[in-house]
């Protein structure tokens, strides 16, 4: 084999692997249908896994009575797409087209041989923010996020409309976050980032309680 021949089949691995990096991170862009609904990723479980909250309730959903006076308990799971995640720890900020999923599953007590604590169960909620400047930013108060539920009948939908404006989560977020309308203060390792490269908003207070 010459060394022309060794040069070209090594141009060709890293053109294929570039490529290969590529089809990744389209592939992990939210996706759009027809409609403008935002599709649910099968895949989310091999995203960036970033924390799990228990029994999180704040605001007037945390002061709202059950039904039965008792507030089922949960586990908020939170992943966010691998190039977004990359991007943050370089620069502290979310790209455009970082999309995150919550994963709401029910809290279970004493199951199998646990006699203490909680597990998790079954799968109650899917909800999704997405940046994505060029179709949310001229909505007034979005700042370039939208927000999903891919709450349905008998069901999760495979696909949802980017919640109305009027809706909390924009308002919420927008005032008790503390990087790019996200939580990042409820993510420890990426907190630490931010603070390190200055990116927590200034008006981020740790202390504020809804």
């Amino acid at each position: 084999m010459t060394t022309n021949t060794l040069r070209a089949g090594t141009a060709l691995l890293a053109t294929l692997s570039a490529l290969a990096c590529t089809l990744r991170a389209e592939a992990q862009a939210p996706s759009f249908n027809a409609a403008g609904e935002l599709e649910r990723p099968a895949d989310f479980r091999e995203w960036i896994y970033l924390t799990t909250g228990l029994d999180m309730f704040y605001g007037p959903a945390a002061l709202a009575p059950a039904a039965d006076g008792k507030r089922p308990s949960v586990f908020t799971n939170v992943y966010v797409t691998p190039p977004a995640y990359r991007e943050f720890m370089k620069s502290g900020t979310w790209p455009d087209k970082t999309m995150f999923i919550l994963e709401v599953r029910r809290a279970e007590s004493a199951a199998s041989i646990d006699n203490v604590g909680k597990s998790q169960g079954a799968l109650a909620a899917i909800e999704s923010a997405v940046k994505d400047v060029a179709r949310f930013g001229s909505n007034a108060g979005s700042n370039g996020w939208g927000y999903f539920s891919f709450d349905g009948q008998g069901g999760l939908a495979s696909s949802a409309k980017v919640l109305p404006t009027s809706a909390t989560c924009y308002s919420c977020h927008a005032a008790n976050t503390a990087v790019d309308n996200t939580f990042v203060q409820y993510y420890p390792t990426l907190f630490e980032v931010a603070k390190r490269l200055g990116t927590v908003k200034t008006t981020f207070d740790p202390a504020h309680k809804l």
